[in-house]
């Protein structure tokens, strides 16, 4: 059986070594890597993605993505590929880690507590990353994009350690398929039992919320389509933007693959665009 060998062609993209192909986004390496923050012998670490032509002088607006796996799993790379498009049009893009069920036996509540630390690592090293501290975006898919929505809007679940002076708060929200409603009959109740109230997005959005874009699929069995209504509805209440798309025929993480997966990549470019985050 004869074993064939595709040889790729190699280029030099802003300094890192990019596959040309398919698959091109898992070869590349990024820009820098940081720890922030250090649990028992835990160390967490965070991605960042630079525009090829970015200097720590820079003012740049940022956003960090947070990966999805139901708190259980996953890892940093989960929006590796979209990191490094909005890299290219602009922005340091960052995918930091957060513990995990599967790899360190914790619950939701540690990764909620791990995605602020995150985020406040970010606002106190803004010079360092060369970015805009008034605009810092969060955005995640699944239990990921429950994480950027809740350094939004939890106010509960810090780690003792963080500085709470810096505030988590994202100016800006893009979120896949996020599990936002942690209540009776939502996802991760069973988990959450009697604290949703502090952990559910859905049951603390304020005045003052981010604006947001949810982007669901009409045939999602862990997020139905009345959920996002519901919290596009709940936004507007108190006077905050929610674009929310619904795209037809797609389940729980489509916009991982195919088409789903540009079309979800350029709503998101849009919306950065109307907001001032991408030329």
């Amino acid at each position: 059986m004869k074993t064939f060998v595709l040889a790729m062609l190699m280029i030099t993209l802003g300094g890192r070594a990019v596959v040309m192909g398919a698959e091109s986004n898992k070869s590349v390496d990024p820009d820098a890597v940081y720890t922030f923050k250090q649990v028992g012998d835990v160390t967490l670490e965070l991605n960042v993605y630079q525009p090829k032509d970015w200097k720590a002088s820079d003012r740049r607006p940022a956003i960090v993505l947070f990966f999805g796996g139901g708190w259980v799993g996953g890892d940093k790379d989960h929006f590796k590929r979209q990191a490094i498009r909005y890299a290219e049009l602009g922005m340091v893009a960052i995918t930091p880690d957060y513990r995990t069920k599967k790899k360190n036996g914790t619950t939701p509540f540690e990764s909620v507590a791990d995605a602020k630390s995150a985020m406040r690592w970010v606002y106190k090293n803004a010079d360092k990353l060369g970015i805009d501290t008034k605009m810092i975006a969060a955005g995640g898919g699944s239990a990921g994009g429950h994480l950027a929505a809740a350094t939004a809007l939890i106010k509960a679940f810090d780690d003792p350690q963080d500085d709470t002076s810096v505030s988590p708060v994202p100016s800006l929200l893009v979120l896949f398929n996020p599990v936002i409603d942690n209540g009776p009959g939502g996802y991760g109740y069973d988990r959450v039992k009697d604290k949703y109230e502090q952990f559910s997005p859905m049951h603390n959005i304020v005045k003052g919320a981010p604006p947001t874009l949810f982007m669901l699929g009409d045939k999602d069995k862990l997020i139905p389509v009345a959920t996002g209504e519901a919290y596009k509805q709940k936004m507007q209440e108190v006077g905050s933007e929610c674009e929310l798309i619904i795209y037809k025929d797609q389940g729980h993480g489509f916009f991982n693959k195919g088409e789903s997966y540009t079309q979800t990549l350029e709503a998101s470019i849009a919306f950065l665009k109307k907001h001032g985050y991408i030329e």
